[in-house]
């Protein structure tokens, strides 16, 4: 499965001390958006506490206007808050979804902890409906904790 093969090229980019951390999480969302036909965004957000408010970071895919998201609001707003992996199959099923691109169908965000704190997410939005499956959330989850070890 090509998630496989992606693994030991997300630890290459994670161990490449010559980059900056932006620009290793930038090859990241470079590295999933080309190799995995329906992440058609690939972003990160980070948390800025003291607000309670995301903040966008390195991210591929069309440009977006949310580079602030309020806590709880939207997809990625709710994982902030709750510390879970969402998936939504159909984003016009959500009433708390904030519209990127009218083509985007289903997005995917996974929390990522440094020491127990969630610290920011990767979130991924799809052109496809309902592609995500629990492998996409396995090895989103194993891209977290990598990103985890050079934030």
């Amino acid at each position: 499965m090509i998630f496989e093969k992606l693994k030991p090229q997300v630890e290459t980019i994670i161990t490449n001390t010559k980059k900056t951390v932006d620009e290793r999480l930038l090859d990241i969302c470079k590295l999933l958006e080309t190799h995995i036909d329906y992440y058609n965004w690939v972003g990160f957000y980070f948390t800025n506490a003291d607000k309670k408010e995301l903040h966008l970071g390195p991210y591929v895919g069309e440009p977006t206007d949310h580079t602030v998201i309020p806590f709880g609001k939207g997809i990625c707003g709710q994982v902030a808050v709750s510390n879970e992996n969402f998936v939504v199959p159909d984003v016009a099923a959500q009433d708390n979804y904030i519209a990127c691109s009218i083509t985007v169908k289903a997005e995917i965000v996974v929390p990522i902890f440094v020491n127990g704190e969630n610290i920011g997410q990767i979130d991924i939005d799809s052109n496809t409906p309902d592609p995500f499956t629990e492998a996409d959330e396995r090895f989103l989850e194993f891209v977290c904790t990598q990103v985890s070890k050079i934030l």
